[in-house]
């Protein structure tokens, strides 16, 4: 089913929005995101790795081809770091690791490449906007006293070693590793790690805490980094467990109706939300309860399962049986989002990842069940005729579509919903470890300093 969604989301795209960023399924036209400057075709390296998974062969042929001809990174343009980081290098060396084919080392060292003055900083904590032309850098204009972003800065690691892999150049690591040198000098409040960083500074801006946006990925790449080392990684290990045992102490809750939820920290206070982003965090620690210390493991994975339960009831109390963007728990809500402005749905994949990293830890049937509501709802009430639409509220029993197919819904959503009805032998945890765009990337063995030769 969900190749047959996919394609539906990718012949739509290809015929109406053909080479720009993403399509937009109501009005049948393309979308140009702000976060990719003038780069285009965001959908098309975004979605490679999933036409080549599920065998699309001649749709991934023509999307090669595409990017042959036509990504261009010499525009004078503004990017985000992070969004291209993470869509635009990740894709494109997934593509590599999975077809071999050249183009796309080639591509992905050179857009590596033009990412590197954002780190001209002081502290070499990058900025989160670059001007990729002029290699001029800023912060978002809204982040607490010009700070970086935990969840944008910390969440270039697994790129980045792999640039260094693939090009022979050390610059990329070297970068990505003095991020964890700032980061570790710097006292945190309560072994949490605050959401933003001054990189003139180096000193961090408000205490605020989240494993939702902006903090989310900076965990998963800890871990991650550690498991994509072969577990040579050491720092970024104890960086995580660390993480985890304070996230626990002062973020992890439990509602009076049983629900375990994962709140958000303000300077000391807790807020008793979370966003439908914090529903990566019962995958991620699954994915890190093999490697717990002091006989954990089981509590990880019981962890896991709880968040995944959460994250599922937020989506089971809306009328779209979808879940909203953010959800509380206070006042007498359990799971529910209680402002308008977080009862929207921009068909994010966090919920179904969880599902399928518990399937593969469990494999208990429960969570491809709940897969599959997740399936009949987006059928149900984004399905259009031209690809798949958000919703702008969850909680309604109409449809009111914002007229966006996400680029994620075609690299994440999709991959995280096949991966999760296949079997456990395509894309085997012990191979491969996911970028945070849910593109595969291969586990480094200690062996293999020369792995390319042997490929040849």
């Amino acid at each position: 089913v969900s190749l047959q969604m996919m394609k539906h989301a990718w012949d739509n795209y290809k015929r109406y929005a053909w080479g720009l960023n993403e399509l937009k399924p109501i009005s049948k036209q393309g979308h140009s995101s702000n976060l990719f400057g003038n780069i285009q075709g965001a959908t098309i390296v975004d979605a490679l790795d999933t036409l080549y998974i599920m065998e699309m062969k001649e749709e991934f042929k023509e999307a090669k081809e595409w990017v042959e001809k036509n990504l261009d990174f010499n525009v004078n343009a503004e990017i985000s770091v992070f969004e291209v980081n993470i869509r635009f290098v990740g894709g494109l060396l997934s593509a590599y690791y999975l077809s071999g084919e050249e183009v796309f080392r080639k591509k992905a060292v050179e857009l590596g490449e033009k990412l590197l003055p954002a780190f001209n900083t002081p502290t070499g904590i990058p900025w989160a906007l670059l001007n990729i032309k002029s290699g001029i850098g800023r912060n978002w204009p809204w982040a607490s006293g010009g700070s970086s972003i935990l969840a944008e800065f910390g969440t270039l690691h697994l790129e980045f070693v792999h640039l260094s892999h693939l090009s022979g150049n050390p610059v990329f690591a070297e970068k990505v590793m003095n991020i964890r040198k700032v980061l570790n000098r710097l006292d945190k409040p309560e072994g949490l790690y605050p959401n933003y960083l001054n990189p003139s500074s180096g000193q961090w801006g408000q205490h605020h805490v989240s494993i939702g946006g902006l903090g989310d990925s900076f965990y998963e790449y800890l871990l991650k980094a550690w498991l994509m080392s072969d577990k040579t990684d050491e720092e970024g290990k104890k960086m995580y467990y660390d993480a985890v045992q304070a996230i626990e102490t002062h973020l992890i809750r439990k509602s009076s109706g049983g629900l375990t939820y994962i709140a958000e920290w303000k300077g000391g206070l807790l807020e008793h939300k979370m966003g439908h982003l914090t529903c990566f965090a019962g995958g991620m620690f699954a994915l890190g309860a093999d490697g717990a210390p002091n006989d954990k493991t089981g509590h990880h994975i019981e962890l896991g399962a709880e968040i995944a339960r959460t994250c599922h009831e937020s989506y089971d109390r809306t009328s779209m049986k979808l879940g909203p963007e953010a959800f509380r728990f206070d006042g007498g809500v359990e799971a529910i989002a209680t402002r308008q402005n977080e009862k929207y749905y921009i068909l994010r994949p966090e919920v179904i990842e969880t599902y399928m990293y518990m399937w593969r830890f469990t494999h208990d049937p429960k969570y491809r069940q709940w897969g599959w509501e997740a399936v009949e709802a987006l059928e149900k009430h984004c399905r259009v005729d031209g690809g798949y639409s958000g919703i702008r509220d969850v909680y309604n029993n109409h449809e009111s579509h914002d007229d966006v197919q996400q680029s994620f819904f075609l690299s994440e959503t999709l991959k995280y919903l096949y991966l999760l009805f296949s079997e456990d032998d395509l894309l085997p945890f012990e191979h491969w470890v996911f970028n945070t765009e849910a593109h595969p990337l291969p586990v480094l063995h200690k062996d293999d300093g020369n792995k390319e030769e042997n490929q040849k």
